[in-house]
């Protein structure tokens, strides 16, 4: 079995182009299966059945996953069942009939107008370090990107002149991206100054680098917005998600089409994007205050004595 998860992996990273990040939680939920398979004395897998996979989830509940780990890890086992179904190496999936936990739906976290600025004017704009975090902070909240894909951006994909970013998504799906003219000043400032400085004598074609020359991985992007968030007082746990949910919320509250957020997330199904449907307080109330024909007072009612 050890030998067809290596086979899986390879091919999750050759023929599905899936990330790092991906493999990494795909093989990490495997093994975990894996593990449980031989604490089990289950050592081949035409012995894992319906009845198998019912342990393990009760196993996994016994042990105190959330509903959504467990979700996810079943789903990387069906994932896992497919490319067996595929290579032919198995006749049936015994979790094609296994339902996953239903989840308790949750509105995605989000900064407000004031929070997005705070956070974003906090990097010092006289250093090097400072005018990349400036530019990249810009850049999450006006694009949307996510974190493995801005971490990913070389300096080819940017065109400061038409606002673009062109990207490589999840499944290698390759769309454009855009920015407003304070994330392309903030970016044409680094590139102009703060870059080369970072960069000195080393050669490499990553937008965002570190102290030391090299690519900035995506958990310094993590450490970084978290850094920027405390420094400026944001009383909750910051993450590069967070400003994608940002960016989704505030262009929809603005009055964006769905379809369009949709393509500029890169999202396959409408659905994933219909979860930033839901609106501020804010603006619920402004949008109920114009709407209703009973939510205003009249300048004209008369007094009652």
């Amino acid at each position: 079995m050890q030998a067809v998860l290596s086979k899986y992996m390879d091919y999750l990273q050759v023929e599905r182009n899936a990330s790092p990040y991906t493999v990494r939680n795909y093989f990490g939920d495997l093994l975990g299966f894996f593990h449980f398979l031989k604490d089990s004395g289950i050592t081949s897998l035409d012995k894992i059945d319906k009845e198998v996979i019912r342990s393990y989830l009760a196993h996994l509940m016994r042990q105190g996953f959330v509903k959504a780990s467990i979700a996810r890890k079943l789903s990387a086992i069906r994932s896992f069942y497919r490319y067996l179904l595929r290579e032919e190496i198995v006749s049936a999936s015994p979790v094609a009939a296994t339902s996953s936990p239903k989840l308790d739906r949750r509105l995605p976290s989000f900064l407000t107008t004031d929070e997005s600025r705070r956070l974003i004017e906090a990097p010092d704009p006289v250093t090097p370090q400072g005018q990349r975090d400036r530019a990249l902070l810009e850049l999450l909240y006006a694009s949307g990107l996510r974190v493995s894909e801005l971490a990913r951006l070389n300096l080819n994909q940017v065109s400061l002149d038409t606002h673009e970013i062109r990207v490589w998504g999840k499944g290698a799906k390759e769309r454009v991206v855009l920015m407003g003219e304070p994330a392309a000043r903030a970016l044409a400032a680094y590139l102009a100054e703060g870059r080369p400085k970072l960069v000195g004598a080393t050669k490499t074609k990553a937008l965002f680098v570190n102290r030391y020359g090299q690519g900035l991985s995506a958990r310094s992007v993590q450490t970084i917005l978290g850094e920027y968030a405390q420094m400026v007082g944001i009383g909750k746990r910051v993450h590069p998600h967070m400003l994608r949910h940002t960016f989704a919320t505030h262009l929809l509250d603005g009055g964006a089409d769905l379809r369009v957020v949709q393509e500029l997330l890169g999202h396959a199904s409408l659905a994933s994007t219909q979860v930033y449907t839901h609106v501020s307080k804010s603006q619920a109330k402004r949008i109920y205050l114009a709407a209703h024909p009973m939510a205003q007072e009249k300048d004209n009612e008369p007094e009652h004595s």
